[in-house]
Parts: C-alpha cells; structure tokens; sequence
C-alpha cells in the first residue's frame, strides 16, 4: 500500500478527523437521488435499519441477486437485547431498483431456531444456479457453527439446514458475507475457533482455519492447516474474523482482523487446503474486520475497512472512518483511498460487498456500536476519482 496517508492529508480529512468533525453528518441525511460531481456520482444512502423497541439490533447481513433482477439483503435481527448471544432471527428486505430503494417491511427468512440466537448472514449464488444461505446457529458458548441452506426458487423456501462443521463442536465464527466458491466449484468458509466443547475457557485470540466442501456443500471437511497468529518477534496476536478472496493466479488470499494496528495476510495455493502463516500488512486498521471483494466491471478488487493510517490518538481504538481502496495488483497494494463514512461517533463494521453493474452496495453497521445498520450505493466511478470527495455535513465538497 502506497502511503495512504499522504491521500487521506492532501483531501484534509486527517485534519477533519482531529478537529471531531463528521465527514458523514448524523443523522442520516433524507434519501436522495444521486447527482453528477465531476465525471463520479456521489454515494447515496438508501436503507436504514435503526434499533427500536423491541428491536435493539440490526446487524451483520449480505446480498444476493435475484433471477428476475430483485436484490435480497438479509441481516441479523435482534429481538431480546443488543449482545452477540441475544435472541435474533434473519429478516429480509427486497429492492427492484438495483439497490436504491427498499421494502419497508421485514420478511422472516429464518426464524430463531439456536438455542440463543442465529446471525451472520452469507448469501452465496452457486454454479449450479442454487442459492446458498448460511448463518451462524448458535446454540451455547461452547456450540455455534455455520449452517447451509439451499433454494432452488429464489429464496421463496430453503431448504433443511446442513451443519457444515461436525467433526469437532465449539464456538466458530464466521462473519457475515465471507463464504465464496471457487473457479473449480469448491466451497469456502473461513472460520475462527474460539472455545473447542469441553475446553474450561475461551480462546479468543482464536485459531485460524477453513470448512471445505467439494460437492455443493454435501459434505464439508477442514482444512489441513489450523492456526495461530503471532507478530515478528513470536508474540500471540488476535487473528480473528477472517475472509477470502481468490486471486486470479488460482490462489486464495485470506485477510484477518487483528490485532497490531493492522490486517493479516496469509495466502493457499491448493484451494484453501493449506496456509502460509500469517503476517502484517500494511492495511493498518484497528481491531476490526475488513471486506475484499473484485468489481467485475474492472476486474479489480475493491477494500472496504476502518483506514488507521495516522489515526488521532483519540480515535485508536474505535471503527472510524469507514474507507475504500482498490488494488489492480490483486491486493499487493491500494489506490484510490476514499473516506466514505467519517463521523468519529460511527461504528463502521461488519461490512458486506455487493457489485450491482455500474454501482456497488454496502451494508454495514454504522452507528449505535452495533445496533444501526445501512445500506449505501456507491458509483464504481466515485471508487476510482482521482480527487477524494470531502463530505461536510451532509455535502461533498471538491
């Protein structure tokens, strides 16, 4: 990454950002269609998904594009408070306009079947043109694991659930929008264990590792290498909550939250099987997860995550600003670095990517820590301008 700071200072938003000014104003500002600056069209947000009574969290969803043009987004709705273990089922949302508006009512598409909670939604179209949805099933501390379901009718119904993890029960994570499938057609879910069942305590810095299944999730095996993270110097590290992408090489890049200032990397050349060890990047971040994604109108890949390069010290720790890049190397390094979401009291997180033809939808937890998600569309033209946009109060300024 080609010193990002230099980018974020000559668009003055470091100094923004320690004056305690919002790059995004809050409140949300209404809906509005999006107008022309320069040759890039400005970001629009266009759901919001705030707590309510009865409702004190919405968080941690994923797309999918529907046969007949329709997008699903289904996230994790919170119904008996606002924790990770708290009751929540997996609501639905329609648009018909390529993410600019959305339906105004929730749909249950999967109800509480764990015995606390299920959450963290991906939603994955296969080659074989099934949908694949997977969530977390979290029945105790020591027992949640991702699931499968598939339709054929484009999510009217699903079918039964597939546990995709039985070879060892404990505490799994896998974030929302993470599952992928290969070129080749395997199948890809990477988790961290935190609590193996039996064990007296949690592990939370976590082990690293991938579920694998090379029969349209039929059957799902782990993956040869299971592993720790440790810094230069030997120390454990927090490598948590990670993704992956594929390379156009064939090989598979994993990015992970943790803990150093930074994102890890580390890199399969079989398909996920095995892994290089982890190592520091230069994606400085806090403890937060990122989203990796490619466009497939330019082939390149697209970095959603909280930009800590020479962050205020008095922001070190929380998830601001939300910020994008794009890598024509396949991840080597980062141009283009935009702030899109820069208000120092978000909570910009578990974000899920999805390109929609000249546009890419985002949906993210953005305030309230995790309790108020949004979806925002964003012009793939507005990703590559070559001047950042400086958003004051609800307006950009060039």
């Amino acid at each position: 990454m080609k010193k990002i700071v230099n980018v974020l200072m000559a668009a003055g938003i470091i100094g923004l950002f320690a004056a305690g000014l919002p790059l995004f104003a809050q409140p949300p500002a209404p809906l509005k269609t999006a107008r022309l600056l320069g040759e890039a069209r400005e970001p629009v947000r266009t759901l919001e998904l705030p707590p309510s009574k009865g409702n004190p969290r919405n968080s941690e969803g994923a797309f999918v594009t529907l046969k007949d043009g329709r997008i699903l987004f289904v996230y994790s709705h919170f119904t008996g408070g606002g924790g990770d273990h708290s009751a929540a089922h997996l609501a639905g949302r329609y648009s018909s306009d390529a993410g600019r508006t959305w339906t105004g009512e929730d749909r249950v598409i999967v109800k509480n079947e764990g015995g606390m909670n299920v959450m963290s939604v991906s939603l994955l179209r296969l080659q074989s043109g099934e949908i694949a949805l997977f969530y977390l099933l979290k029945n105790s501390e020591q027992d949640c694991r991702p699931v499968m379901r598939l339709s054929n009718d484009e999510g009217e119904t699903w079918g039964a659930p597939v546990t995709c993890i039985t070879d060892e029960v404990g505490y799994y994570v896998l974030n929302n929008d993470r599952a992928i499938q290969l070129k080749n057609g395997r199948l890809v879910l990477p988790v961290c264990l935190h609590w193996p069942k039996g064990e007296p305590k949690a592990d939370w810095q976590g082990t690293l590792m991938c579920y694998l299944s090379d029969d349209n999730g039929t059957s799902w095996r782990r993956s040869k290498t299971a592993q720790k993270g440790y810094d230069a110097s030997g120390k454990r590290i927090t490598t948590q909550e990670p993704g992956v992408v594929e390379l156009k090489d064939g090989r598979v890049m994993m990015f992970i939250r943790a803990s150093g200032g930074c994102q890890y990397l580390v890199h399969s050349s079989d398909g996920g099987d095995t892994w290089s060890a982890p190592v520091a990047s230069e994606i400085k971040s806090p403890v937060s997860p990122a989203s990796i994604k490619r466009l497939p109108s330019t082939g390149d890949l697209l970095l959603v995550w909280n930009d800590h390069a020479d962050i205020p010290a008095s922001l070190s720790t929380r998830r601001v600003p939300l910020s994008t890049a794009v890598s024509k190397d396949d991840g080597k390094t980062w141009q283009c670095v935009k702030v899109l979401e820069g208000n120092p009291k978000g909570w910009y997180c578990y974000i899920a990517v999805h390109p929609v033809g000249d546009s890419v939808l985002l949906g993210y937890c953005a305030m309230s820590n995790l309790a108020h998600s949004r979806i925002t569309r964003v012009p793939v033209s507005w990703l590559y301008a070559d001047k950042p946009e400086i958003c004051l109060h609800g307006h950009f300024n060039d």
